[in-house]
């Protein structure tokens, strides 16, 4: 029996082809419980063989939000086309992340994916997954819009697919009480990366506000899912459950930790940084070493989010920390 398929396990950025295995699914349910019975959440220690060999723990990609400033500003003459030669020579960042709105109308163009790919190629840049919005509610309570958003993820998981990446990221909105939701949710979610199986695809989700803000729930959506090829894309900043003048904020540290034995990517999300270059929200050095401890060394994607830098400033430093870091966890 494979150990890849246990949840902590599952941080691999490789396409994980899943089994309809009862015991399989048993197992993450009991192995999630346990993770929810230490939710106290002491910050874990990373294991000495996972920093052993001299290689960098963790590698670095960008995900084009980044950028979604100058990729809106016409006169920046700026596209998504762009984005692969943007973040080599600008940055020197051969992996990167894609987020649909800025190709909304070209997931089924061949001619334009073609074009994509090819400057990728051409680069030696890696496509590693496609962001996805505005394409419905996979955990919709009316059935007939729940199917519909699942649908409507196809072409990208498709699109994703011809351009070479490991996976697609969706968001688990839905509406009712924290039970309806996780059960919506996870319905939607599992009849996608059924599809996405089919394509040797990872669908992966977010916490991007509502519940999947909340680690537990998300952690636990991921788990009724019941498929080995729904992850999580952990990302630092997007803890806020509501906004408003009483926000319900989770705690970021915690949320990281519950999401991470499900993760196949994690974002990077910066907004602004003192004299020291290090981040004002959040601990990276606390944060990575969360991540870590999970046994994950795949890629970290930079999201800068802020407006003191500019975004090409934003993205230098946030890249900069987490080479400090990375230079930091490995002494």
């Amino acid at each position: 029996m494979s150990a890849a398929k246990t949840p902590l396990l599952a941080h691999s950025i490789l396409p994980l082809i899943p089994t309809n295995s009862t015991m399989t699914n048993r197992r993450q349910f009991l192995t999630y419980s346990a993770t929810l019975a230490s939710a106290a959440l002491a910050i874990p220690t990373l294991r000495a063989d996972d920093l052993s060999g001299g290689k960098a723990p963790y590698k670095i990609s960008l995900a084009e939000w980044s950028l979604h400033k100058t990729l809106r500003d016409e006169s920046k003459n700026l596209t998504n086309l762009d984005f692969p030669r943007v973040s080599k020579e600008e940055f020197g960042i051969d992996a990167i992340e894609y987020v649909n709105q800025f190709f909304k109308d070209k997931a089924k163009d061949e001619k334009y994916l073609a074009e994509l790919k090819t400057r990728c190629n051409d680069l030696g840049v890696k496509s590693l997954l496609i962001m996805c919005d505005g394409e419905g509610q996979l955990g919709d309570p009316n059935d007939k819009k729940r199917t519909e958003a699942v649908e409507n993820h196809y072409k990208w998981v498709d699109a994703a697919k011809y351009l070479g990446c490991h996976s697609i990221r969706v968001n688990a909105g839905s509406s009712g009480s924290y039970e309806e939701q996780m059960k919506l949710a996870s319905d939607g979610l599992h009849r996608l990366s059924e599809y996405a199986a089919k394509q040797g695809l990872n669908v992966l989700v977010e916490n991007h506000g509502g519940l999947s803000s909340n680690g537990a729930w998300l952690a636990a959506t991921i788990a009724k899912a019941e498929m080995d090829n729904c992850g999580t894309l952990p990302d630092f900043g997007n803890f806020n459950i509501t906004r408003g003048k009483n926000p319900e904020i989770y705690d970021r540290y915690r949320g990281v930790n519950e999401l991470m034995p499900y993760a196949k990517a994690v974002s990077a999300k910066s907004h602004d940084f003192d004299d020291q270059g290090n981040e004002t929200s959040t601990d990276y050095e606390k944060m990575m070493k969360i991540v870590l401890s999970h046994g994950y060394h795949g890629y970290v994607g930079i999201e800068y989010e802020g407006s003191k830098f500019s975004e090409y400033e934003g993205i230098k430093l946030t890249k900069a920390l987490l080479e400090k870091v990375a230079a930091k966890v490995k002494a």
